[in-house]
């Protein structure tokens, strides 16, 4: 191998590594478009743009498409030189404002991989560096960069067809993969007084052995799921990650622990202001048809007691429905528990079982037959769904850029 050819296929190595981070940071933001908004809405408050507020979730998506969009085409390897330039040039803005970062040390979460890989603000600089490092490798005098196989075009489309269906998935629908506190078989800290900790552990079979597994690390295929049981741990020892879903009466005093016995269906509102009457109508209905199943229905919002009142005047039909159930929380909280305004959360003795996008909440007839249900092995049935949907998707991607 003579040293051009291989510094070409180093070349194009070094362009394979960086797609892939744009790849995968630009994907794992756009799995939760409304974390990454949060993220944004943080560059914000950093940059005194509160202005730009209302922007927050069309920037970091668009951003995302951006950064996902180039990562296909360095795999691809197609328009090579205008690819180069525009991903050089962004991991240049990206190390400028990363080093600003690192200088002012706000508390503050970069958002590089979304809510999947947090990374503090001198980790984020020093992958930026190295990225940069390697495009001035890769692309640097920006010529004789090749020219790619006419069948890559075509590969290239089909992935960000692909990349464009999942971007409207998940903006009409919860994350397939949950990285907030709030994560399907986590516990509530009011759900145990006594400052443990528990944790759901699903017993899976294979050739007569058996091994006790949490939610985040299952076993492939080959093993048969038996059955789950609850394992007490050490609490803040363990290291997991226990959310609080504090909230409040009209008077102020906290009613933590009603969603942390038996069946309990939390609406969350963190946007009151945005919903329509005919959205109130329908969130009065299932929490009618979650009490009349056996749940304790909790309507949790963002707001006070004065601005519910003036916007439940809206629908005086269902007004008494939904005051019975009120209670205040803070807009964060409610965004980390459920990503949808007008959302659903369904707690079992304070454990988070299943979250419900407000497009898809569930009937009378799906909350009967869920109070039938064992709640551990629907969170294992939908959370594994989720993630073979994620990891497919992801993996289908990548292959289409690579081998096709």
């Amino acid at each position: 191998m003579n040293t051009k050819v291989f510094l070409y296929r180093l070349r194009r190595l070094f362009s394979l590594i960086i797609g892939l981070v744009f790849l995968l940071a630009g994907v794992f933001k756009l799995l939760d478009p409304v974390g990454a908004g949060l993220v944004v809405e943080e560059y914000y408050h950093f940059l005194h743009l509160s202005a730009l507020l209302p922007t927050a979730k069309a920037v970091a998506v668009a951003l995302a498409l951006l950064e996902s969009l180039l990562g296909a085409a360095l795999i691809a390897g197609v328009w090579r030189k205008p690819v180069a330039v525009a991903t050089t040039v962004v991991t240049v803005l990206f190390t400028i404002l990363t080093l600003i970062l690192v200088i002012a040390n706000p508390s503050m979460d970069c958002g590089c991989f979304g809510e999947v890989i947090h990374l503090s603000n001198l980790q984020t600089f020093i992958k930026n560096i190295v990225l940069l490092v390697l495009a001035l490798v890769a692309f640097a005098p920006f010529r004789d960069l090749g020219e790619p196989r006419k069948r890559k075009y075509v590969s290239f489309l089909i992935a960000a067809a692909s990349i464009a269906a999942f971007t409207c998935y998940s903006l009409t629908s919860l994350p397939l993969v949950d990285f907030t506190p709030f994560t399907p078989g986590s516990e509530l800290l009011a759900a145990d007084g006594s400052g443990e900790d528990f944790v759901s552990t699903f017993i899976y079979e294979k050739n007569g052995q058996e091994g006790a597994f949490t939610l985040d690390k299952l076993p492939d295929s080959t093993w048969t799921f038996i059955r789950t049981e609850t394992i007490r741990l050490n609490g803040p020892k363990s290291g997991r990650k226990t959310p609080v879903l504090s909230f409040a009466d009209s008077t102020g005093n906290y009613k933590d622990e009603l969603a942390t016995v038996g069946n309990a269906l939390v609406m969350s509102i963190h946007a009151p202001a945005r919903m329509k009457g005919d959205e109130w109508t329908r969130i009065a209905k299932v929490m009618e048809g979650a009490s009349k199943a056996g749940f304790t229905p909790l309507l949790l919002v963002a707001g006070t007691k004065a601005r519910m009142d003036r916007i439940t005047s809206i629908v005086p039909e269902v007004r008494d429905i939904l005051q019975s159930g009120v209670y205040y929380s803070d807009r964060k909280t409610l965004l980390a528990m459920n990503r949808s305004n007008g959302g659903a959360t369904w707690f079992n003795d304070g454990e988070l079982i299943l979250k419900f996008h407000s497009g898809k909440l569930p009937s009378d007839e799906d909350l009967l037959r869920m109070t039938g249900e064992n709640p551990a092995e629907t969170m294992l049935r939908a959370s594994v769904k989720g993630r073979l949907r994620f990891q497919g998707f992801l993996l289908y991607t990548i292959a289409l850029l690579l081998l096709i």
